[in-house]
């Protein structure tokens, strides 16, 4: 199992669950009340699943792909350590912290 730690924007803990290694990331989040719309529903065609991830967790991830990457570049409050929460599978060991960036820009609804 992982620990996985949801932080509010301003950087406090707001829930830590237990988690299969392989779970969605995106489904663990709105299972545990975090504020993530994911308006595609993990089809990769929005960024309201946006959320920063640790740095000391971010390489134990794997890598995005492209279209991950450009989505990012229309998400609000971007840093080097975001991703698309639909595309994260939680690691198999260990704890991983994200933290929700605050803001979202839904494309479907510009």
């Amino acid at each position: 199992m992982t620990r996985v730690r949801f932080l509010k924007p301003n950087g406090e803990i707001d829930r830590e669950v237990e988690a299969e290694p392989g779970t969605n990331l995106l489904a663990l989040a709105q299972a545990n009340g975090q504020p993530l719309e994911g308006t595609c529903e993990g089809s990769m065609a929005c960024s309201t699943c946006h959320v920063i991830v640790a740095d000391e967790d971010f390489d134990r991830l794997s890598p995005m792909c492209e279209e991950e990457d450009d989505l990012l570049d229309l998400a609000a409050h971007v840093t080097r350590h975001s991703r698309l929460a639909c595309q994260v599978e939680v690691p198999a060991d260990g704890t991983l912290t994200v933290r929700m960036p605050g803001e979202v820009h839904n494309l479907e609804n510009r």
